[in-house]
């Protein structure tokens, strides 16, 4: 292997270390979830996929060509930490952020979109049927 692939692998594999540290660093040290979700779902998701891009430059400089698996873990993890992280921060709003009171009134005929579901919704833990039955 040249030279410049090893110095590639390197560098692509140190920076997403420094990612990993500072996104796991801030999940630690953040004071709550809304803040500490940013931690994970930016700097680490970039961290491990330089770590995976550095993986698909070995591969592709030992065997000549790609990896699909590196290929298919990068694009799982970049499609589903948003995903995951929106779904978390939703539910975070719904059972701890009061709309009346902590949002600032919208200009149209419908509130927030995220709190548009009828009062008795809201506040219904998952597990409690919301229908009545």
């Amino acid at each position: 292997m040249s030279i410049y692939y090893e110095a590639l692998v390197s560098l692509l594999i140190v920076a997403g270390s420094v990612f990993v540290l500072v996104g796991s660093w801030g999940l630690i040290k953040l004071p709550d979830l809304l803040r500490r979700l940013h931690a994970p779902t930016k700097a680490t998701t970039a961290g491990v996929g330089g770590t995976l891009v550095g993986s698909m430059v070995y591969f592709f400089a030992l065997k000549g060509g790609p990896s699909m698996h590196e290929l298919l873990i990068t694009l799982f993890l970049f499609l589903t930490a948003p995903i995951t992280a929106h779904f978390i921060a939703k539910a975070y709003l719904h059972f701890h952020v009061d709309p009346a009171a902590a949002l600032p009134p919208t200009s149209g005929e419908h509130g927030w979109s995220t709190f548009d579901a009828l009062p008795e919704q809201r506040n219904a833990r998952p597990s409690e049927p919301t229908d009545g039955r």
